[in-house]
């Protein structure tokens, strides 16, 4: 199960689908095209660090995803269009008067059903 404590992560989620066309590999093979369904997340560099050890694992969900699961893509070579990638950064002033920067990420996830038949 994904854990319960990083659940705000993916509630912002968007759901898009991962499309990529077939390509010719060095030694003259080709690939497969990749239609996948996904979720594109914008998080804090700080929350990307905190999920970083969830990377390549499958996680079942909860909530509006229940029944789905999700794969964090981070270094899967068939996916590198995907892998993590710079989301900006946004200038703020706290309530001090002090000025900081917040770093941003842009990841994609794998989003599968996981729906189990139930034998009669």
């Amino acid at each position: 199960m994904w854990p319960e404590e990083f659940s705000f992560i993916l509630d912002a989620a968007e759901e898009v689908t991962l499309d990529s066309a077939a390509r010719a590999r060095e030694d003259g093979s080709h690939s497969e095209a990749i239609h996948r369904q996904g979720l594109k997340v914008r998080m804090t560099q700080a929350d990307y660090e905190r999920i970083w050890p969830l990377a390549e694992a499958r996680y079942r969900l909860q909530g509006r995803l229940a029944g789905k699961a999700v794969t964090m893509i981070v270094n899967n070579p068939h996916y590198s269009q995907w892998h993590p990638a710079d989301g900006g950064t946004v200038e703020s002033v706290s309530d001090s008067g002090r000025a900081y920067s917040t770093r941003y990420v842009v990841v994609h996830f794998l989003l599968d059903d996981v729906r189990e038949t139930v034998e009669a």
